[in-house]
């Protein structure tokens, strides 16, 4: 499963982060960031489930990027 969700960020430098935090995520199979578009597209791992997993991703995004927010 693919869901894409509105993202804030400041820089092109803090969206590569989160979108290296949220590749680390488990239950998450491939994540990408468009700076440009503020969006993050995700694609969840078989049997995940999104409203679980992403909860998570935010965490690990907050580590590297504290004042990032990911609308879900």
């Amino acid at each position: 499963m693919k869901k894409v969700y509105k993202i804030e960020v400041d820089c092109a430098n803090c969206a590569n982060k989160m979108e290296e935090a949220a590749n680390r995520t488990p239950g998450v199979k491939h994540a990408s960031v468009n700076f440009m578009t503020l969006k993050m597209s995700v694609e969840f791992d078989e049997g995940a489930v999104p409203a679980q997993v992403m909860p998570h991703v935010l965490a690990n995004c907050k580590k590297v990027e504290d004042d990032c927010e990911i609308f879900f």
